[in-house]
């Protein structure tokens, strides 16, 4: 579970920390002498009340969804899983209360540094190591009190239930009451006095960002990752039509974007087709390919498929290639639904030889993907910074071994969700340095509906999640759109090549 900081915690944030605490007044544990002829042996039959021997108690509503939401943080923070495959283990909750419980997780994961600071600021005195679940627990209801707006009554009563329904966590369910009251009422205070930026961002990559964008631009960047992100999405035709029908807007680019919430499958058009999930950012480097009408496009590392569904809504001859058959289910799932068609390939790209090439291909590479953690908040937890250089080794030979597929004046366009120089800008360099027969192909600002600030002075896309997208004026009432957000975007790079010879 990491390391046990002093009593008061210290600036950073390392994983899933237990505090020390003062067991306050209360205390609900017998430490009183045991008397004569009182049995002690392990053996002893338990009395009737005692914890063992306790009747289970009915679930209280509300319950299950928090123990989902702590299971996940318990297995991102300390077991270091993926949220995704985390969450995957709650596939028996209801739909809404799955959502609740991801809600709850993600927001511990993407700002754990500020909630461990401001419980840890109401401990001292070490806990005993088997300690159960509490310290998931306090976080989680924490984040509830916090930043969830979760009434506090509800937080810390569901809280305490967790407790005792915890075979080591039991005992300190009088403690978790008294330190979650004061979170409630003192906690706003101390979390408003205390630097988000620096307690959630790990610093290895608060400082990436520092050196690269320089400190506004990261203290921006930053900023807008620990938001949680909309719902976009990619229409295949009437976006104007869809946003009022969805209660969303339409956004200067042309995705429609909706506040995130509910279960996407339960909105309309999901059904028949209509539309498909896809972040603003992730929508552009496809468009970078030009009319794609009738020709042959492959699309590598497609999963989970976002850019061959617009690819091939779009008339392209699509060839979809990805290395998990798994993930490429995903793929055909969606272009079912969509009413869309693709060959799909399980294939390793670096190997990968269909004896033709390609009028374009789009190469959407491995990379650390810390343009994505709005959307993606253990991403802060779970990479670290030799991943970058890992992730970019690899990414040079992928880029290497696609050219062959490129026919003379084809275009390929190379992106990442990364905002790591190493993955995706210099890869992208080296090659052009090495193979006089490519070319790049600057962006043009009105290709991104005139942003000449999402162009890098060599002409490539780079998008920002501090980036904001101007919000047309509302077709519906104000109520209905304003919780869509204008502010945020996938951090996305890429470079349009042609093949010159």
């Amino acid at each position: 579970m990491g390391q046990r900081p002093a009593a008061k915690p210290p600036a950073r944030s390392v994983g899933l920390t237990r505090l020390v605490v003062e067991r306050p007044r209360g205390d609900n544990r017998d430490t009183r002498p045991q008397k004569p002829n009182q049995r002690s042996d392990q053996n002893a039959r338990p009395r009737a009340g005692t914890p063992s021997a306790r009747p289970r108690r009915p679930l209280v509503p509300g319950l299950a969804t928090r123990q989902a939401a702590v299971r996940v943080i318990s297995a991102v923070l300390t077991d270091h899983r993926s949220l995704d495959e985390a969450l995957a283990a709650s596939d028996a909750l209801e739909a809404r209360d799955r959502g609740l419980a991801r809600l709850i997780a993600g927001t511990v994961i993407r700002r754990q540094g500020e909630l461990e600071s401001v419980v840890g600021g109401f401990l001292s005195k070490p806990l005993p190591r088997k300690t159960g679940a509490l310290w998931p627990i306090l976080l989680s209801a924490a984040a509830q009190l916090l930043m969830l707006e979760t009434p506090p009554h509800a937080a810390i009563s569901l809280a305490v239930e967790q407790c005792r329904d915890d075979r080591d966590a039991r005992h300190f369910d009088k403690l978790a009451n008294a330190v979650l009251r004061k979170v409630a009422t003192e906690g706003p205070l101390r979390l408003a006095a205390l630097d988000p930026v620096t307690l959630n961002v790990p610093p290895w990559l608060w400082q990436r960002w520092r050196t690269t964008y320089g400190e506004e631009t990261a203290r921006a960047i930053a900023m807008a990752q620990l938001q949680q992100a909309p719902l976009d999405l990619s229409v295949k035709s009437d976006a104007a039509g869809w946003a009022e029908r969805l209660g969303g807007v339409v956004l200067e680019t042309g995705t429609v974007r909706l506040a995130a919430a509910g279960r996407i499958e339960d909105l309309a058009g999901f059904t028949e087709g209509a539309w498909w999930v896809q972040d603003a950012a992730a929508a552009l480097p496809a468009r970078l390919l030009g009319d794609v009408a009738g020709r042959a496009v492959a699309d590598l590392c497609a999963a989970p498929g976002g850019k061959t569904a617009q690819l091939a809504a779009a008339g392209a001859l699509v060839t979809a290639v990805d290395l998990s058959d798994a993930r490429l289910a995903r793929v055909r799932e969606n272009l079912q639904r969509l009413g869309l068609t693709a060959e799909i390939v399980a294939a390793d790209i670096a190997n990968w030889r269909p004896g033709r090439q390609f009028d374009a291909v789009l190469l959407d590479l491995p990379c650390t993907a810390t343009g994505t953690i709005r959307r993606n908040p253990d991403i802060l937890r779970l990479k670290r910074d030799r991943d970058v250089a890992v992730l970019a080794e690899i990414q040079s030979r992928l880029i290497e071994a696609t050219a062959d597929l490129v026919a003379p004046r084809g275009r390929m366009v190379v992106c990442v969700c990364s905002l790591e120089p190493e993955e995706g800008e210099r890869p992208v360099e080296a090659f052009l340095a090495a193979h006089p027969a490519f070319r790049r192909v600057p962006v043009e600002a009105g290709e991104l509906a005139g942003h000449v600030d999402w162009i890098t002075p060599a002409g490539d896309l780079r998008t920002l999640p501090s980036h904001i997208l101007p919000m047309p004026a509302p077709s519906l009432p104000a109520s209905a759109t304003s919780t869509v957000s204008a502010a945020g975007m996938d951090g996305f790079y890429a470079a349009r090549l042609e093949r010159i010879a």
